[in-house]
């Protein structure tokens, strides 16, 4: 066994973003590693911190405003040296973004294995984590930021669009037109919940805090329009819904203050709204904006008192929360997308919080039943004609799939290449 680690703590300079430029993954058919396996994970960690995926790659942020792709630069330049030099028979250990070790193991092993943010029993805190991250010991890797298998929201589109596909099926409708879903969250993940819906037919109104995220969304074709304006993005998708066509429209503001004025509207009849979902970055309490903080103070707020921000968080979340189940009982369809937002409602009070169910039992499990379930590939070349190739080659082995056979060709058409 060696250690990478070593090499590391011997003074590698902590160089910031702005200094060493953006990171680009290679492309091409050429390797600089020693082998293919090596090269690929290599090109998919640094795919992950490309200025035009990462939400904030001077920080080693990915997505999910905390899920980072390495615990730092000098972890980060460790684990490029280390693939780089890595044998075809051996094998790197990460640990929560760092590289641990090399070991002789054999050419079909793994050429990489990685464990984030492993924490036991009674120390699995978000205050222990906190205290852990601080010096410098573990950091969050979020499901794909992690594990390098982040491809931009491309990735999750997919996944999305069957999701809403089996919503559809779950309502006795081959498709969305006609519906009006509510959700929330246009980060990494979430933003792909539009186009994810617009691809199904339906009519979607997404809330976030953050106008650059839904700027951002609109520049990439996953968002027709935003704006700050309920009363007026309200209008648009309630003539998208009675006219049957597929619309969406961003709206500025805090889920934990919309949701709620939404459902009340519901009740007076002037929103007519039939699904509800959520997919803000709620596992973790300080990166969701609580009622009452502007975006600009949220960072600061978080780091001056994380106790109080994680309370004020939580109470929010369980009024997002309580509204949700409120357009639940008023007979919506209402899921959770994966996001802790129930058990942190929960925490903050809400004791129905788990009155309705998440997106897998609900929606994807029946579909791995079936043998099918959401799927994403990569060009390691980078070239998107190998998608294409690989899109033209599903279409000849599944021709009779309707779904998957929409998916592939108003994909190709629509989804930008990330």
């Amino acid at each position: 066994m060696t250690s990478p680690v070593d090499a590391q703590n011997s003074g590698v300079v902590n160089r910031a973003a702005s200094s060493r430029g953006p990171v680009r993954a290679p492309r091409g058919g050429e390797r600089t590693a020693k082998s293919w396996g090596a090269e690929a994970a290599k090109r998919m960690l640094m795919n992950n911190l490309d200025p035009e995926v990462a939400e904030h790659p001077e920080d080693l942020v990915v997505y999910g405003g905390t899920g980072r792709a390495a615990r730092s630069w000098e972890a980060y330049d460790a684990i490029v040296r280390t693939l780089d030099e890595l044998e075809p028979d051996e094998t790197l250990l990460v640990q929560s973004g760092k590289p641990v070790g090399v070991f002789r193991t054999h050419e079909w092993a793994p050429r990489v294995l990685i464990a984030n943010a492993n924490l036991v029993g009674d120390w699995a805190t978000w205050p222990e984590f906190r205290r852990l991250e601080q010096l410098g010991l573990t950091m969050y890797g979020q499901m794909t930021a992690g594990s390098w298998i982040y491809i931009g929201t491309q990735g999750i589109l997919q996944g999305t669009y069957e999701t809403f596909a089996a919503v559809a099926r779950s309502l006795g409708r081959d498709s969305l037109a006609g519906t009006l879903t509510l959700t929330a969250g246009a980060g990494g993940m979430g933003g792909a919940q539009p186009l994810a819906v617009t691809l199904n037919g339906g009519a979607v109104l997404i809330v976030d805090v953050d106008a650059s995220r839904l700027e951002r969304r609109v520049a990439h074709g996953y968002l027709d329009e935003y704006t700050d304006d309920l009363d007026a993005a309200l209008a648009r998708v309630v003539a998208a819904r009675t006219a049957g066509e597929a619309l969406s429209v961003g709206l500025v503001g805090n889920a934990a203050e919309v949701f709620p004025e939404l459902l009340r509207r519901r009740h007076a009849g002037t929103a007519p709204i039939d699904i509800v979902t959520d997919q803000t970055s709620a596992h973790d309490p300080l990166a969701y904006l609580p009622i009452g903080v502007s975006v600009a103070a949220w960072k600061d707020a978080a780091a001056s008192d994380p106790e109080d921000f994680t309370a004020r968080a939580r109470a929010s979340m369980a009024a997002h929360v309580a509204a949700m189940v409120g357009f639940q009982d008023a007979g919506a369809a209402v899921f959770d997308y994966g996001n802790s937002i129930r058990r942190e409602a929960e925490l903050g009070g809400y004791d129905r919080a788990f009155a309705f169910p998440g997106f897998v039992p609900a929606y994807i499990r029946p579909l791995f039943a079936e043998g099918r379930g959401p799927f994403r590939w990569v060009a390691l070349s980078g070239d998107p004609d190998d998608i294409a190739k690989t899109d033209r080659a599903v279409a000849e082995l599944f021709p009779d799939d309707a779904a998957l056979r929409r998916w592939l060709d108003r994909a190709g058409d629509t989804v930008r290449f990330e």
